[in-house]
């Protein structure tokens, strides 16, 4: 039963969880393609890459894959949660396997492929290690998607309520991206090459697995009213309840929030998928390389530090009075930032645009994942976290990375390495396209405000 304040065990278990869980996916969603790049890619000719498929398309393959796997997975486990009543289980289990799976990442090499599947024509071993990366990312985000996706954000659900989750909410997200920050940081040196990306992967896969062990014994299960219906008692039919027309016009709020969140993140996915490499070969080697950190890069990035904090402050003050309002604010300065950062490489224009394109990210993250939170039937957690996933997984990361893709490609900018081989790099061009696709939220937006985020006051409490 979902109470008006969350208990500090349920606190410490949402941050451990949350962060953790994005820690795992941040190093799939931005390590697993540098290690692409870096690793599966190194030292192979231009013939050879083009008897395979250019870095970039491989990354598309991978996150769109991936990002099916992840809702079909999130479908079926979400609503097997709900019928067994039982999200521990698979929260901690699930973070057990996800991390052992992200350990045995960095045994794929091309030599270890070409030992083991007794090859030695260079375009077999490459297309195999691709395939090899793409395959054990599926079943990575498949543990990851059972456990994060399906269950535990179920379990968060069930155990607040309307007024607690503006807040729950604004700590994820910090959370969230704190847990990149430090993906980032450890990351950096398996990218540079200080650290083999064997060992970081064991790192990285052996807490996952540990926060797994504790989430045993910190992982209380809710008493959570269902509501019944008589078309939804069974497992398949209860599977497929998200998609029928009675569902969607009950719940028209939830779906518009559905879509509001599927532009913004497609937005993201534009340009997130590629933006380390897009730091590694074009801003720091444009902008001085190793050179690159300047006193005026450190004044604007301070500067920039100040206004972005002191914007999710005001913002989130301004979602109280007038959230509505709030969202608008949001959703034009993630245009406007992205928008700025796409019209050079310099790395000051750089840190200015991703002020405010973080800053609306970020918020209209938090008013999103919170109105889905509120407009979810009570007891129905499970079986609408599947269709969550659609418009905030699959959608996005199969429509976004593919139009990153094409703006890498149609740019046509490349690197060439010091053995003389040239690979097609990303280019700010995808940023224009991601600031286009975030104009499009403002379509269901307008619906959404028509129809207000206020919940029933019976809503309020459990």
């Amino acid at each position: 039963m979902a109470r008006e304040k969350l208990s500090k065990v349920n606190w410490l278990t949402i941050c451990l969880f949350s962060f953790m869980g994005g820690v795992a996916w941040n190093v799939e969603n931005m390590y697993f393609n540098t290690f692409m790049y870096n690793s599966v890619y190194a030292n192979t000719s231009q013939a050879v890459q083009a008897g395979v498929m250019a870095p970039t398309t491989a990354i598309s393959r991978m996150v769109a894959l991936s990002a099916i796997a992840a809702v079909l997975t999130t479908f079926l486990m979400g609503t097997l949660s709900d019928k067994l009543r039982n999200r521990k289980t698979f929260i901690a289990v699930g973070y057990i396997i996800w991390g052992i799976i992200t350990a045995m990442f960095g045994f794929i090499t091309k030599e270890n492929v070409a030992a083991l599947f007794h090859l030695s024509d260079n375009v077999k071993i490459l297309a195999t290690t691709v395939w090899a990366v793409i395959i054990m990312d599926i079943i990575m985000t498949i543990m990851g998607s059972m456990s994060n996706d399906a269950a535990f954000n179920a379990w968060v659900t069930d155990i607040t309520t309307p007024k607690v989750r503006p807040l729950l909410e604004t700590v994820l997200t910090v959370i969230t991206f704190l847990s990149a920050g430090v993906v980032m940081g450890v990351g950096s040196f398996a990218q540079s090459g200080a650290v083999s990306y064997v060992n970081f992967f064991i790192i990285v896969g052996v807490v996952v697995s540990i926060c797994g062990i504790a989430g045993l014994f910190l992982i209380k299960e809710p008493e959570v009213r269902v509501q019944k219906t008589a078309d939804s008692s069974g497992y398949w039919a209860d599977l497929f309840y998200g998609f029928r027309i009675s569902s969607i016009k009950e719940n028209a709020r939830l779906y518009l929030t559905f879509l509001c969140i599927g532009f913004t993140t497609i937005a993201f996915q534009v340009f997130f998928p590629y933006l380390l490499v897009y730091l590694q070969y074009v801003i720091i080697p444009e902008n001085g390389g190793k050179e690159m950190i300047s006193t005026s890069v450190i004044i604007t990035a301070a500067i920039v530090a100040v206004l972005l904090l002191a914007g999710v402050i005001v913002l989130i003050k301004l979602s109280k009075r007038n959230k509505s309002l709030c969202i608008i604010c949001a959703a034009i300065l993630s245009c406007i930032g992205l928008f700025v950062v796409s019209t050079s490489t310099d790395i000051h224009i750089l840190l200015i645009g991703i002020a405010p394109a973080v800053l609306g990210y970020l918020i209209l993250t938090i008013q999103f994942n919170a109105s889905i939170k509120d407009f979810i039937p009570k007891g129905k957690a499970g079986l609408f976290q599947g269709v969550r996933m659609i418009f905030v997984v699959m959608i996005p990361m199969v429509v976004g990375p593919y139009l990153g893709d094409l703006a890498c490609r149609n740019s046509n900018i490349t690197y060439q390495n010091e053995f003389g081989i040239s690979t097609v790099v990303p280019s700010k061009s995808m940023f224009l396209y991601a600031a286009i696709v975030s104009v499009f939220v403002f379509i269901p937006l307008f619906f959404l405000i028509k129809k207000g985020f206020s919940v029933e006051k019976s809503e309020e409490a459990d």
